[in-house]
């Protein structure tokens, strides 16, 4: 095959492998692995299980082994792998939540329609949906919580791993702020007996919170409900994990100059967010930052843009702590401090 023919036929599947995630979500919302967790089962009872056409459920699982997500073991007979176990909605580190909030209408529809972040240089969302983001989840509170929840279960193999990678001081009070469910302070404070947090957010955000699910944590945490847009409680450290990501930088540098006049002298922002590398090596950030781009006008950012935004809100980049997940934990300090 000659060169030119070898480049359209790769060029021809890439474009066809949208259809994995496709097969992906519509496996996770028919719980087809939930019906897997005993052994290997054959489509025909995984389709009365699941209450699914168990011709089509047949075809959809024969892609996702090709994925290694389950593995056909005979005619019509499958078993989850390894990595199958995470689509499971009732394990540990699920990954069924987040699967079916990445594959939602308000992440795919911007995705297919990218060429409108072309045309005008905003997001291709509010062209499809009539309304931002977020003011869509404001109008749609069962959308709103396969977000909050899938972020939820996003962030749970991530908090734990990231309260480890940064030094955190013995004393003091954390803001996590726009910190959902509470999952990261949770992790710190665990790691700190002496520190107290703030979880700071909206309030239908809060309502689903789980720190008070845990008693290692009894007696050293608040919620606040606010607008980061506005003001942020008073601290001395201020995490702000996945936030800047879905925001331009002229609402990012908001959001961290509230952040800075609120902290107490010789306070830390954390912000946690995946920072692209240059080159052209394959990083989930350059995936991510696409995804921002399209449904909600924000961007994964550099070092170099970092530093730009920082100064832009008072701050002085410190350093980056790279963690054992995408994130890294990028350290601003306020200019006024030095």
């Amino acid at each position: 095959m000659n060169t030119e023919r070898q480049s359209a036929v790769r060029l021809i599947d890439e474009a066809l492998g949208f259809l994995f995630p496709a097969a992906l979500r519509a496996a996770a919302v028919v719980r087809v692995a939930d019906h897997m967790a005993d052994g290997e089962r054959s489509v025909e009872r995984l389709a009365e299980a699941c209450g699914a056409d168990a011709r089509n459920l047949g075809r959809i699982l024969r892609l996702l082994a090709t994925r290694g997500v389950v593995e056909e073991t005979g005619e019509g007979r499958f078993r989850l792998t390894a990595t199958g176990q995470a689509l499971r909605s009732d394990v540990p580190h699920s990954a069924h939540a987040a699967i079916l909030m990445l594959t939602d209408a308000t992440m795919w529809r911007p995705a297919g329609e990218m060429h409108r972040c072309l045309a005008d240089g905003g997001s291709a969302f509010s062209g499809i949906f009539g309304t931002t983001f977020f003011d869509h989840f404001a109008q749609d509170a069962e959308t709103a919580a396969v977000f909050h929840v899938g972020m939820a279960a996003m962030s749970e193999h991530e908090n734990q791993p990231v309260a480890e990678a940064y030094d955190f001081p013995p004393v003091g009070t954390v803001v996590d702020v726009g910190g959902g469910h509470g999952g990261l302070l949770l992790e710190v404070l665990r790691r700190q007996a002496n520190l107290n947090g703030v979880l700071y957010d909206q309030g239908h955000v809060l309502a689903g919170h789980r720190l008070g699910d845990h008693d290692d944590v009894t007696g050293r945490w608040t919620v606040a409900e606010g607008d980061f847009f506005s003001s942020v409680p008073r601290g001395d450290i201020y995490l702000l994990k996945r936030i800047l990501h879905d925001w331009d930088d002229e609402q990012s540098a908001t959001i961290l100059r509230n952040c800075e006049r609120a902290m107490a002298p010789g306070g830390r922002i954390l912000v946690i967010d995946a920072v692209v590398p240059p080159g052209d090596l394959p990083h989930q950030s350059k995936t991510l930052d696409l995804m921002m781009m399209a449904s909600l006008g924000g961007r994964e950012r550099t070092r170099r843009d970092f530093v730009q935004l920082f100064d832009e809100a008072g701050l002085r980049l410190e350093k980056i702590v790279p963690t054992s997940t995408v994130l890294s934990v990028v350290e601003a300090v306020s200019v006024s401090d030095s």
